[in-house]
């Protein structure tokens, strides 16, 4: 049985995404791969649950003249990730991954995504919107790479920060591996926005969305700032405890007044 550690490898822009590809040149010389991602597209699409899920697929992808087996589940994200720790771990792994994602995942979008799983670090590359979807060939994806590789070193040899979950990284499009990076929050502000037109018919439909990232108004310690504003890498820790922080009292005699 392999010493190494065991390292998942995940993403929600499917098995053919070259980010996926650079993360596992990132990822392999830290341990044994386990590679599980949805079949096809899923950006968006989050921690949602198909009922029904469609077929797994065996691939085997060309990392460096090294061929690395893959699967891939009809599924979303976070079914591909139960299907992978339930059906095709040989044991628990160390650390998840997911990425390389094309466009951040910041604000109060961060949880539609799905490229974050527990315990597991998030690797996102900053696009504009027209390169969430589509799996450009030319996407230079060396930097978050490096820091895909950076801190997947440090958290196998020191474990999970005490409190967090998640570390969810985020790089500028313009950064260098000698890029700052800074701690940061998730910032409250929504920054992607639907297109709303009108069809034929004259029935309104949606028809994608749109950034529309006003600074003034955005948090000046949050992922969102720090990213767009100051350029740098963004590195948030992530819970699953969603609890408010609110307080309790003050929440109960409000209810209670009514």
């Amino acid at each position: 049985m392999s010493q190494k550690p065991l390292i998942m490898l995940t993403n929600d822009d499917g098995i053919a995404s070259p980010g996926l590809l650079s993360l596992m040149r990132a990822a392999k010389p830290l341990g044994d791969l386990l590679v599980v991602a949805p079949r096809h597209q899923q950006s968006g699409t989050g921690r949602s649950y198909v009922t029904h899920v469609g077929v797994t697929e065996i691939h085997h992808l060309n990392v460096d003249g090294e061929t690395i087996q893959a699967h891939s589940v009809e599924a979303s994200p976070a079914q591909s990730v139960h299907y992978g720790l339930l059906l095709f771990a040989p044991r628990l792994p160390d650390l998840i991954i997911s990425g390389i994602n094309y466009g951040a995942n910041v604000g109060s979008s961060v949880t539609l995504s799905g490229t974050v799983g527990v315990p597991a670090l998030a690797v996102s590359l900053e696009t504009d919107v027209e390169h969430h979807f589509a799996h450009t060939e030319w996407m230079d994806f060396s930097v978050p790479a490096h820091f895909a590789r950076r801190f997947a070193a440090a958290i196998l040899q020191n474990g999970m920060p005490p409190g967090a979950d998640i570390i969810n990284v985020n790089v500028p499009q313009a950064a260098t591996v000698d890029a700052e990076w800074r701690m940061t929050r998730v910032s409250r502000y929504t920054h992607f926005h639907d297109n709303i037109q009108r069809n034929a018919l004259g029935e309104k439909v949606i028809t994608g969305y749109h950034r529309d990232l006003d600074l003034r108004h955005v948090e000046r310690d949050s992922d969102l700032y720090m990213l767009f504003h100051d350029q740098v890498v963004t590195v948030t820790p992530l819970t699953i405890d969603t609890t408010s922080r609110a307080d309790f009292g003050d929440i109960q005699r409000r209810l209670g007044a009514a």
